[in-house]
């Protein structure tokens, strides 16, 4: 119904803003990713949005990008996930981590975010494969064509998650599984 909102920011109460858009001012929920992105208050701002009519209230959530706002349905498409779950979800960690924590079937990820414990992690992770993640080019994170592979050799190594990472960053794109992993453990023997 309503799917993006312009006008000039009003309040700022995280994780809720309102928009003055020519007089009428809107109660928007948006998660911390945004709400530190926004502008100052006076300031004009322009979100996209999503709209939930529930028998006890009409809430509208907003969004700084076309990403989040789609990575925010496919949340509340999960059984157990509300909307609120998954605002919490998108302000603890970007919809491109989300993508990459479910490209990995990470859970530990997840369970970082306050209010997700493992046995929602896991059904987050088996309901969003497929879904999210699964398009994730060779170069979106600039990273080698094998980078889980690369990457799971890494950790089966012993190396933690952001040594593992951190190497993967430093390895040429066209860099194969073999040698991604020989020059990977020359750059974590430094």
């Amino acid at each position: 119904m309503i799917g993006k909102l312009t006008g000039i920011l009003s309040e700022k109460n995280p994780p809720q803003v309102l928009v003055d858009c020519n007089g009428v001012g809107y109660e928007v929920d948006v998660p911390m990713s945004t709400f530190y992105n926004l502008p100052s208050t006076g300031e004009k701002v322009s979100l996209l949005t999503h709209f939930v009519v529930r028998e006890d209230a009409q809430i509208l959530y907003g969004f700084g990008s076309a990403s989040e706002r789609a990575t925010f349905r496919l949340l509340i498409k999960i059984s157990g996930v509300g909307p609120r779950t998954a605002l919490g979800i998108l302000s603890g960690m970007s919809a491109d981590e989300l993508a990459r924590a479910v490209s990995d079937q990470e859970a530990g990820r997840l369970t970082k975010v306050p209010g997700i414990g493992k046995k929602t992690a896991e059904r987050l992770l088996l309901e969003l494969k497929g879904k999210l993640g699964a398009d994730l080019g060779p170069n979106m994170f600039s990273t080698p064509d094998h980078p889980s592979d690369i990457l799971q050799a890494l950790l089966a190594l012993g190396y933690s998650d952001k040594e593992a990472s951190a190497a993967l960053k430093a390895l040429p794109a066209d860099v194969g599984v073999s040698d991604g992993i020989k020059l990977a453990l020359k750059s974590l023997a430094k």
